[in-house]
């Protein structure tokens, strides 16, 4: 059992590190240092590196929990293991009891300190008692061993490069840009795979050898070899015979004890508003306990797509002050080139800019923020559940007949999938493209790409004996709640030195959500039926059953008008897109929708943003002037 010993003023937002056996420390620890001033806007308050003749680790500080202490890199008493950490740990004070109880002693009040005496008193059993997010790293010396670790859902990132004996990780890819070792180059085979879908829907990133460790899942390294072991896997399985009533008070006393354990900080926590059931649920929460929450909604002029008047009138039957931010189009352009380098890939996803400001006004406030992300993945309130169970229906009838009538109304895309085996017609796949010969014309090269639901089939063969809107809710899990939700909440509130907490991602939230019954989760017609019960019970009438929004955008409609179409037209017709696409069809795709015989927003965006994003990392200065 060992004491810590620590520095004054330093916690842990953004990591980075390296291994290389025979490596000069003086030398690593200035690799780490310019790796670590890659990712500052993780952490601004501090920052902090160590390094010996294998290993090397650094951080970047946002100071949110024991703001005098919890200085990282953290070591032991005796050196033999250092640790860096990414999130909050929101168990912390019942592990360290219990830590205590062991016979450690502690120096911190900090989450960090017990992330290192856990791994002293369980080793590679640690990540499964944590309740929280997060990312870390622990350095053992004695053993000659890195041992890394991912949250449960995915909500922090870390990812990692290897080459030879080295092994590269952080907290984000930018950070690679400053090591030798890494070889910066396009994984340019994958680039339909993400014109399909807006992310990859597996480890892999565009960037050649650079992967992401997965959801619950540990990186151990030892003499220059890589294992991955998942530590966790959840399951869905109902419990029979209990009422609606019955599981909306279990929802709703796991979330509010959630929202209260996400409440941990020594510093002012704020929420994001927008009006619907998840956001609004989050808040009641939170003003329970603190009645004047600072929230926080986004919109724009166009009433019509913005979400701020439904913000406002939550706001005024919840009690609580909103500060309201509205993006303008020519801010909606301006901000996208800052937006591609902080993502560190390209994502088309529209809704991350209005995220984008959203965080910065916020940011001006707090430096903690509640969120209602997760919401729709746990308990069902995606449309495309909802089509699954009338798939599922359709699935009853006879083949013979399914066919047949599929045939007779090739129009019908519901009719067209039903005939389709179940990892095809149910895959959150080719919602970008409808299909990958209508991709393919745009690209300047065959790349011979499996089909997007061809790349999500074994994450359905992994669940075929379940129902299938559950089943593609467990695929969602896997994929697009990390690569594309979480990976643009974390990436624009980092963006602005802002922590994101999402209470619906927690374990005991998720251990009810698990049990559900599918009637009670999603029907034909309906979406979150238990958890808007459960909001019933605790919100004012009317919000329980406000419409899902998301984050609407009137970018269509810009994309018409002048200034923005010619912005456009340059990038679809400029150096890099004459390198990977048409852009011939690129540019009648823009007039097309210009001219309103299409709404080719989606399409267009995500072009746009790949140019964008490759002009950031592969043709500009990096860092970029923002």
């Amino acid at each position: 059992m060992h004491r810590i010993s620590h520095k004054e003023g330093k916690h842990m937002c953004g990591i980075v590190g390296f291994t290389t056996p025979g490596q000069d420390p003086a030398a690593a620890k200035q690799i780490v240092q310019g790796m670590a001033d890659l990712i500052r806007h993780r952490g601004p308050d501090g920052e902090g590196c160590y390094a010996d003749g294998t290993a090397a680790l650094g951080h970047r500080r946002l100071s949110v929990i024991d703001l005098a202490g919890g200085g990282q890199p953290m070591l032991n008493e005796d050196g033999t293991l250092v640790v860096v950490f990414n999130g909050e740990i929101y168990n912390y004070k019942t592990l360290r009891a219990r830590l205590q109880q062991r016979g450690h002693t502690f120096a911190t009040d900090s989450d960090t300190e017990v992330l290192l005496h856990g791994y002293e008193e369980w080793g590679r059993d640690l990540p499964c008692r944590l309740r929280g997010m997060f990312a870390f790293a622990v350095w053992d010396r004695t053993r000659g061993t890195l041992f890394c670790a991912r949250d449960l859902f995915g909500i922090k990132p870390l990812c990692y490069y290897k080459k030879g004996e080295t092994l590269l990780f952080a907290s984000e890819i930018k950070a690679f840009l400053a090591h030798p070792a890494f070889e910066k180059r396009l994984n340019e085979a994958r680039l339909p795979d993400w014109l399909s879908m807006e992310y990859l829907p597996d480890a892999e990133t565009l960037f050649t050898g650079v992967y992401e460790l997965p959801p619950a899942h540990t990186l151990t390294w030892q003499a220059g070899r890589v294992t991955l072991a998942r530590y966790a896997a959840p399951r869905f399985r109902a419990k029979r015979g209990r009422s609606l009533r019955a599981w909306a008070r279990e929802i709703g006393d796991a979330v509010a004890e959630s929202a209260d354990a996400h409440r941990i900080a020594d510093v002012e926590v704020g929420c994001f508003l927008s009006g619907g059931v998840d956001s609004s649920l989050i808040t009641c929460e939170m003003a329970r306990r603190q009645p004047a929450v600072q929230c926080f909604s986004v919109g724009y002029a166009e009433e019509a797509y913005s979400e701020l008047p439904a913000a406002r009138a939550a706001a005024q039957a919840l009690g609580v002050p909103l500060t309201e931010t509205t993006v303008t189009a020519e801010d909606f352009f301006a901000a996208n080139r800052a937006i591609q380098w902080y993502l560190d890939e390209p994502m088309p996803n529209p809704a991350e800019v209005p995220l984008y400001f959203l965080c910065r006004t916020a940011r001006q406030r707090v430096k903690v923020v509640l969120s209602g992300e997760g919401a729709d993945e746990l308990f069902g309130g995606y449309p495309l559940y909802r089509q699954a169970v009338w798939a599922e229906r359709w699935q009853k009838m006879p083949r013979a007949v399914r066919r047949a009538l599929a045939a007779l109304l090739p129009g019908c895309g519901l009719l067209h999938r039903g005939a389709l085996p179940r990892w095809q017609r149910s895959a959150r796949a080719n919602y970008v493209f409808e299909t990958t010969q209508e991709r393919d014309k745009y690209l300047k090269r065959d790349y011979r790409a499996p089909t997007p639901a061809q790349r999500c089939k074994p994450y359905f063969d992994a669940v075929r004996g379940l129902d299938e809107p559950t089943a593609v809710q467990w695929v969602d899990w896997q994929t697009w709640l990390p690569r594309d939700i979480l990976r643009k909440a974390d990436r624009m509130s980092m963006a602005h030195s802002l922590e994101l907490r999402v209470p619906f991602l927690d374990r005991q939230v998720l251990a009810a959500a698990q049990t559900l019954p599918r009637r009670y989760r999603c029907t034909g017609r309906r979406g979150k039926i238990a958890l808007r019960a459960a909001a019933a019970r605790r919100l004012p009438p009317g919000l329980a059953d406000a419409p899902k929004r998301g984050f609407p955008v009137p970018l269509a409609d810009w994309l018409r008008q002048e200034k923005y179409y010619a912005l456009v037209k340059a990038k679809l017709t400029g150096p890099v897109a004459e390198r990977f696409f048409d852009t011939g069809a690129l540019c009648a795709l823009l007039d097309a929708h210009r001219a309103g015989k299409t709404n080719a927003m989606t399409k267009l965006w995500a072009f746009y943003c790949f140019i964008e994003w490759y002009e950031v990392y592969f043709t500009g200065k990096i860092p970029p002037d923002l």
